[in-house]
């Protein structure tokens, strides 16, 4: 489940993060946006909104916003950068062929422990978050096999 979208402003003033037009939009794009979109995916879907955007400063806010914490990195591992929208514990299903990224609901017990989640772990790693990625192939590139 992601978050409901708090007032902008507010959530600006939160995080120390100046408020801006391109911003403003971003930001509610990226909240309309289901699952974990690349900040391609999400240049795409503002230049239909600000037609002047570049991609670099797509780049440079979705940083920005990761951050200061208003969204989460997905994963360092993904190949490109994946947005983490929702603050709920969860795991992700990565489909081995496409590459899309869905949320598996961490209140489903899948057989996959997420709480209690270590402080530290052997040798003094300090535990910030835990997610862990299911690998597969997702329903629609197994119907394209078949």
């Amino acid at each position: 489940m992601v978050d409901a979208p708090r007032p902008f402003r507010e959530l600006c003033a939160e995080h120390g993060i100046a408020v801006t037009h391109q911003r403003q939009v971003l930001y509610e794009t990226m909240q309309g946006m289901p699952g974990h979109p690349s900040p391609e995916e999400v240049f795409a879907a503002v230049k239909q909104r600000i037609p002047s955007i570049s991609l670099a400063t797509v780049y440079k806010n979705i940083h920005l916003f990761v951050e200061s914490g208003v969204f989460r990195e997905l994963s360092m591992h993904h190949g490109t950068l994946r947005v983490e929208m929702n603050r709920e514990p969860h795991h992700h299903l990565v489909c081995s062929v496409c590459k899309r990224v869905a949320d598996l609901d961490g209140g489903e017990d899948h057989g996959l422990q997420l709480d209690p989640v270590p402080a530290r772990l052997h040798g003094g790693f300090l535990v910030e978050r835990v997610s862990m990625d299911v690998i597969g192939i997702c329903t629609a590139c197994q119907n394209r096999v078949n």
